[in-house]
């Protein structure tokens, strides 16, 4: 789940707990819209504290990409599927003549 996503779900699940809260203890409508803006900030600032500590502990820490060893191991592939290619190749010349003088054989006969 990403970050932002976490925050909008703890938000929305203090709105609503806002709510109920509200309707339970509320005597007045200012009290009521009083509660819940103050529940769901709470939750909004309490969900990017929790965000803030996960990155915090997760310890990404900054990698650089190895581009020739990438490219190294690329181009060794490309060589081998290559050479099995032409391999292959050369197989199913050699099978396709040996049918051609096997049908010829056959011809003549």
């Amino acid at each position: 789940m990403r970050a932002s996503n976490f925050v909008s779900f703890l938000t929305v699940q203090g709105f609503f707990i806002g709510i109920v809260f509200g309707i339970l203890k509320s005597t007045s409508p200012e009290n009521f819209l009083g509660l819940v803006i103050l529940i769901s900030a709470f939750f909004y600032l309490f969900a990017h504290m929790c965000v803030a500590m996960y990155f915090q502990t997760l310890g990404v820490k900054g990698q650089t990409f190895p581009k020739q060893v990438h490219e190294h191991n690329l181009d060794f592939f490309v060589r081998e599927i290559n050479k099995r290619e032409q391999f292959i190749d050369a197989f199913y010349i050699h099978k396709s003549e040996l049918l051609d003088d096997s049908e010829r054989k056959q011809a003549h006969e």
